[in-house]
């Protein structure tokens, strides 16, 4: 007869050890698990901040307005497309018109430009705090810009007008009658001929972003053209142009659109750009709205030197009673006055340095000065006219503009609470998009 197994005493002890053990067990798999988890996130986390999180870092602050990677990424991009644009426009100008200098010159400049990735994100970042500026008076001037302006503008930059084309208002040009003392006459009788009472303000263009300009080998947006009701002198037939139609305005849109697309940008990134470009014009035309097409100018002609010694030389020389003309013509630095005996023409406030500004307007009609130091070298100066004097319409507008940028200057030089971020921006500066190899290297057609 088989022997019954005899049955194992579970002890107390024996149910203690059991339990250690499952709860080391238990320990382990929660250890294992929140090492994966923490392993894991790393991982997501190294990948977040390389794309999102790096896009929204600051490269700014003015005030409590964050200026972020991604902002001064699309600025600094669609600037480096508006340079490349120009570069192809001036090598077209300079293929039509001739290898002119001044064509070269600055094609020249576009290039620096282009491979000064510091100056282009300076200049990128300025516009952007520039901007907030802008935006910031717009909310104090209750001024605001509505999506079917925001639309209209879009498709203006398109030249694509649905209610028809706008037609150039031909407005009469001021005439400046002269208004010469007895003292600046007596002064221009003993100028060289080629020193007339001509004001010598030209106006200068503004940047503004435009995407009929498109990069290299983008299609650039069609431009229609109505068709003529006016019959011809024969009965031949005349091909007329192809309207530009809601169809084709979206093509050109999207064919643009498709180009930018290679730099990482969107169309709201552009509608975003022309909406600052809105702002700007708005808050331009408040901030202008009480000048008049009149402006306080000097007349002044002057000697420029490259050292004090020089500058003190051609002062005694002028005190002897030797012709100013004959000094500039010798002495003089200034390559585009020196042979027209160093004349400016007429000029208001904002258009020379400070120094020489402060020192023409502190000068009575006739005098001429000492050494004038500025950043240029040192100028001798001679006061010849100051009045009031009437603006042409070009003027005018050139005027408003400089009072503008004046303006906001001091805006942005007066705030305190303006932040930059340079470790940051200088490590995202876009180098894309970039001219051609033919046209990098300088060949043109």
């Amino acid at each position: 007869m088989a022997k019954k197994p005899n049955p194992k005493v579970v002890t107390k002890k024996h149910l203690a050890r059991l339990e250690r053990e499952r709860q080391q067990n238990r320990l382990i798999i929660i250890v294992s698990i929140v090492i994966v988890v923490l392993v894991v996130g790393l991982i997501g986390y190294g990948v977040l901040d390389q794309t999102v999180l790096a896009q929204l870092k600051p490269v700014a602050k003015v005030g409590n307005t964050v200026i972020t990677v991604h902002d001064f990424v699309i600025e600094a991009t669609f600037t480096r497309i508006q340079l490349v644009n120009q570069y192809t426009q001036y090598e077209q100008l300079a293929s039509y018109f001739g290898n002119d200098q001044s064509f070269q010159q600055t094609m020249s400049n576009i290039q620096t430009q282009l491979t000064d990735p510091q100056t282009l994100g300076t200049n990128a970042l300025n516009e952007l705090i520039d901007n907030v500026i802008i935006r910031e008076e717009a909310a104090k001037l209750k001024i605001t810009v509505t999506k079917a302006e925001l639309d209209k503008a879009v498709q203006a930059a398109f030249l694509f007008y649905p209610n028809g084309s706008p037609t150039p208002t031909i407005t009469p040009t001021t005439v400046n009658t002269p208004t010469d003392s007895a003292a600046e006459l007596a002064l221009i009788a003993t100028m060289v001929p080629t020193l007339t009472n001509t004001p010598a303000i030209s106006p200068t263009p503004t940047l503004t972003f435009t995407p009929t300009v498109a990069p290299t080998n983008t299609p650039i947006p069609p431009t229609g053209t109505p068709t003529s009701d006016i019959p011809t002198e024969t009965s031949t037939a005349v091909p007329t142009a192809t309207p530009y139609t809601q169809q084709g305005y979206q093509t050109a849109v999207s064919n643009y659109m498709g180009s930018i697309k290679t730099y990482n940008l969107s169309e709201s990134d552009m509608r975003k750009l022309i909406e600052n470009n809105l702002y700007r014009q708005k808050v331009m035309d408040a901030i202008t709205s009480s000048l008049k097409p009149e402006q306080d100018q000097v007349w002044a002609r002057h000697i420029l030197v490259a050292d004090l010694a020089t500058a003190q030389k051609v002062e005694a020389a002028l005190k002897r009673g030797t012709d100013w003309a004959t000094l500039a013509r010798e002495y003089s630095t200034d390559t585009s006055t020196k042979d027209k005996g160093g004349d400016l023409g007429w000029f208001g406030k904002g258009t020379m340095v400070a120094e020489f500004e402060n020192a023409a307007w502190a000068m009575k009609v006739g005098t001429i000065s000492g050494p004038i130091k500025t950043q240029y070298g040192y100028h001798i100066i001679q006061v010849l006219g100051h009045e009031v004097r009437p603006l042409t319409d070009s003027q005018f507008t050139q005027y408003k503009q400089t009072y503008f940028n004046n303006w906001l200057t001091n805006a942005v030089d007066s705030r305190k609470d303006i932040q930059k971020y340079n470790s940051v921006w200088q490590a995202v500066v876009p180098t894309i998009p970039t001219l051609p190899p033919t046209q990098a290297a300088g060949t043109n057609p």
